[in-house]
């Protein structure tokens, strides 16, 4: 099928290398995590990250790019999950090549260099492309494509050029936003004898194995707005999207994309470690080593990005994909201790050269992977034990044919229709909801266990229990974004680097409604207020419009635009306005945003180079900062850590911010967050050359004496490998520091004296001696107790039998006493109970022989017998056990219960 036999590596290359030569630059893959645009959780396709530049809000750097973007898509309109691993094409994570135009080139070099680059560099077969081009939509009023298939008949035989509909050739990122026409490229990789009996053109777009897709070239001329209507964009864009993966197959001439060497290294590591062999078969076990291969990269790439499982979100997106992983190596592969985190270090040296953020991060992505692992293995076999009772206890009650004279009907169709429902295995919504609350099953892992053994999911059901929990722990948080009101078409800048007040014009607005409450966002041309980001709040502040106040409550980012959230709209908003930050609330925010550089550099001094940021609050009243570290920090660490920070701050160090072309930015040393997207020329704040050098857009102080002082309130784990860090600076500080000297003044006096903590510690010494004095006179108490207790023990035929009160107040106590009793009366079954605070407890010894010749066991006789009486629980040993209950009153059976269990 083709010649060149290239490796992955090589493949992309040659990609990039052939777009650069023809004038587009070759920029980085955007993170795999979205920020700043709330209708995505994660990039999904390469033309996320130029979203604004098809939208017309900011003018593109470049008008030709190429690159290779880290996508994954497992939630939305563009979701594969259940295919990924079951066929041999669908990922989770994959790699999308594509090259760009903005405003610049179209249709005719778009069409010329996909055939240049498909036939004449990497050799495909021409006779065995297909390409497809939009048949047009008379409800949208759009035409055929004309134009994309005049291109295509200079390269390609009009029967190879076929007419795709709507889902297959208009190409839409979501329910808003750029789209147009598209024209796919399909390859036929099927045998010579395959395709003489079947005409390829049948194939395409009919889900066949062997004839897929590889590259879509996307014509972005129109906005899809929220009433659903088309708007032209402002100028016509290139974007097109290559499957890596796909593309290597086909070059490789593999019947697979788990065949080439995109994955072989990570099956090999697979086999490896459960020392089984994969047969590439379409078997659960093969099915289990392709699925391990694919989830592993979205896994990797997501958390060295910045996003951690988590129960919500995003987070919980990369929880579901952990989750499945895990199922299929339990239960297919046979292996049941943490495996997906021992496969990082063979992800992190295969993308090292492309993708450097996993190797960077390796050690992190690991810890975080193997708690994830270890945590859902503890309840994945209880709830996979749970299914099976429940598909049991389905079998048992269907096991009868009620017969058709049971069956409520007066037609055969009646009855047939009621005979297969009764037949059809269908796991309860609220079956499956407990699976996902109590065992953390997602429910697309509910679904696939299902769908193993035949049955389906009431998948309503499912959302009905899973909407009544959102319910209940809170009101519906549904936002209802209308459309913006464009004023004036022009940029939109920020001066509030600069400026605190500002004149400017509004360009656009509109009215977003949450909870049943109207609010207001506002695009001016220029602004002086700090959105949301790099972990700082947004500004707040006023905008005045003649006369007439308006309150910013908020300040946020989205698509390059910045935002002001107000909660009315001014009479008149066409008139100028001036927007006014407030200045207090950012100087307090400036001074912990540059605390938060000090205390990454003080960090990274103290605890290691490992020590990297994964994600920060920074207020004007607080600031919190995680990181990376596997270890609770001791006191010493702390204490240094404060220490270094604020002798930086007495240092008065000038605060120095600099644009600079981000190369010579990380030559300095800067540190540049994971996860993060910068540009080519960066914002970098340094303090100190030999201290701290970082990336930032947020606001500082002009020199560190203005934070004032710096002190850390508390340190906590966060989540596998995170640490969290809160800390306050300048008057906060000084007020937290004021209000713990004002206690230990306090206690100071209450004690008489000066020394506070030598005080404290004689009194713990004090203490000690006093409850070790204490306990023996208990012991001694207990002991006395004891011998007047036996003598209410009754001679049984071949054992002494005592139930009596006893007058103790903790069960440990209870225990000893009812031992102890045990061992002096010899052979004896002893039953104390005591009332203490209005709760009752009891405790059972049984002798050794008793409970062997009598097949007596004291933990069942608690758990059977006795607490139920007492309205509590329990357990124990068969010689010893003990129960706490709720009912004073269940003690009075006591004795009648036991005689009677004894027989």
């Amino acid at each position: 099928m083709s010649t060149t036999m290239l490796s992955a590596a090589e493949i992309r290359a040659t990609f990039l290398k052939f777009f650069e030569e023809k004038a587009h630059k070759i920029v980085p893959s955007a993170p795999i995590v979205i920020k700043n645009d709330p209708t995505l959780l994660f990039t999904n396709a390469g033309m996320n990250q130029f979203k604004e530049f098809f939208l017309g809000v900011k003018d593109a750097p470049y008008k030709r790019v190429a690159d290779t973007q880290k996508c994954l898509r497992v939630s939305g309109k563009h979701n594969d999950l259940e295919e990924v691993g079951v066929d041999t094409y669908h990922h989770t994570m994959f790699e999308m090549l594509g090259n760009w135009s903005f405003g610049d080139y179209f249709k005719k070099e778009a069409i010329a260099w996909s055939w240049e680059l498909l036939t004449e560099v990497y050799k495909i077969d021409k006779d065995r492309i297909f390409v497809t081009v939009f048949e047009g939509d008379e409800k949208e009023n759009l035409p055929f494509d004309q134009e994309a298939f005049d291109e295509w008949k200079k390269w390609i035989a009009v029967d190879r050029i076929l007419k795709g509909n709507k889902k297959d050739n208009f190409w839409e990122m979501g329910d808003t936003g750029p789209c147009g026409p598209c024209s796919e490229i399909h390859v036929d990789c099927r045998s010579d004898e395959e395709r003489a009996a079947v005409p390829g053109e049948t194939l395409v777009n009919a889900d066949h194995p062997q004839v897929i897709e590889i590259w879509n070239n996307v014509f972005m001329e129109f906005n899809r707005m929220k009433d659903g209507s088309l708007q032209k964009l402002p100028a016509q864009h290139v974007d097109t999207g290559m499957g890596f993966e796909r593309l290597v197959r086909v070059l490789q001439n593999k019947t697979s994309n788990y065949d080439t060497d995109v994955f072989t290294l990570t099956i090999a590591a697979i086999e490896n470690i459960v020392q089984q062999k994969y047969t590439f078969g379409d078997d659960l076990q093969s099915v289990a080593f392709r699925v391990l291969a694919d989830h592993i990269r979205a896994i990797v790439f997501t958390i060295a990005d910045g996003q951690l499982p988590a129960a919500t979100g995003a987070g919980y997106v990369i929880r579901r994909i952990l989750r499945r992983a895990v199922r299929y190596y339990h239960t297919y592969l046979g292996y049941d201790q943490a495996l997906l985190y021992q496969l990082v270090p063979c992800i992190a040296s295969q993308f090292e050269t492309v993708f450097p953020e996993v190797k960077a991060q390796e050690a992190f992505v690991a810890k975080v992977i193997k708690e994830e692992e270890i945590s859902f293995l503890k309840t994945l076999e209880k709830g996979i034990k749970r299914f099976e009772e429940y598909m049991n206890q389905w079998n048992t009650n269907h096991s009868e044919n009620p017969g058709i004279s049971a069956i409520v009907g007066t037609t055969t169709e009646d009855i047939i229709h009621e005979l297969d429902k009764q037949r059809a295995k269908v796991v309860a919504g609220d079956f499956a909801f407990e699976l996902y609350d109590t065992y953390g099953f997602p429910y697309d892992l509910t679904d696939l266990i299902a769908r193993e053994n035949g049955w389906v999911v009431d998948e309503a059901g499912f959302k009905a229990a899973m909407q009544k929990q959102k319910d209940r722990s809170r009101a519906a948080t549904a936002l209802d974004t209308g459309d913006w009101v464009i004023l004036k078409e022009a940029d939109s800048s920020f001066v509030g680097y600069q400026e605190y007040n500002t004149e400017a014009q509004v360009l656009r607005y509109r009215t977003i409604t949450a909870k049943g409450k109207s609010q207001y966002q506002i695009i001016l041309d220029k602004t002086p207020f700090y959105p949301e980001g790099g972990g700082q709040v947004g500004d707040t502040g006023v905008l005045i419009f003649d006369d007439e106040v308006i309150s910013v409550v908020d300040t946020k980012k989205e698509n390059n635009q910045i935002i002001h959230f107000t909660d009315q709209l001014p009479k008149d908003i066409t008139v100028s306005v001036v927007a006014k930050i407030d200045w207090e609330k950012r100087k307090a925010a400036a001074a912990n945003h540059s605390a938060t550089h000090l205390l990454h550099a003080a960090l990274k001094n103290i605890l290691g180079a490992h020590v990297n940021q994964k994600g920060s609050l920074v207020s004007d009243s607080v600031l919190r900062f995680d990181i990376a570290h596997f270890s609770k920090m001791t006191d010493a660490e702390l204490e240094a850590v404060t220490q270094m920070v604020n002798e930086k701050i007495r240092a008065n160090i000038p605060v120095q911010i600099k644009e600079m072309p981000k190369e010579e930015a990380l030559q300095l040393g800067a540190m540049a967050l994971f996860g993060e997207k910068y540009g080519d020329v960066v914002r970098t704040v340094i303090i100190d050359p030999k201290f701290s050098i970082e990336l930032c857009g947020g606001t500082h102080v002009a020199a560190t004496g203005e934070i004032g002082t710096f002190v850390i309130t508390g340190e906590s784990a966060l989540a596998a490998g995170v640490r969290r860090i809160e800390a306050l600076t300048g008057a906060a500080a000084v007020a937290y520091l004021m209000e713990k000297a004002g206690v230990v003044k306090q206690l100071a006096e209450a004690m008489k004296t000066k020394d506070v903590l030598k005080s404290f510690q004689n009194l713990q010494e004090d203490k000690a001696g006093l409850e070790k004095q204490v306990a023996a006179l208990e012991q001694q108490a207990l002991a006395v107790q004891t011998q007047e207790l036996i003598s209410f023990a009754q001679q049984q035929e071949s054992y002494q039998l005592l139930i009596h009160e006893a007058k103790v107040s903790q069960m440990d106590g209870l225990k000893k006493m009812a031992n102890d009793a045990k061992a002096l009366l010899g052979e004896a079954l002893v039953v104390l109970y005591a009332v203490h605070q209005d709760k009752p407890m009891l405790a059972v010894a049984i002798s050794d022989a008793l409970a062997k010749t009598k097949n007596w066991n004291a933990g069942a006789l608690i758990k059977s017998t006795i607490a139920p009486l007492i309205k509590g629980g329990g357990g124990g040993s068969a010689t010893l056990a003990n129960a706490g209950g709720s009912d004073v009153a269940g003690l009075k059976n006591i004795e009648a219960v036991i005689k009677e269990w004894i027989g």
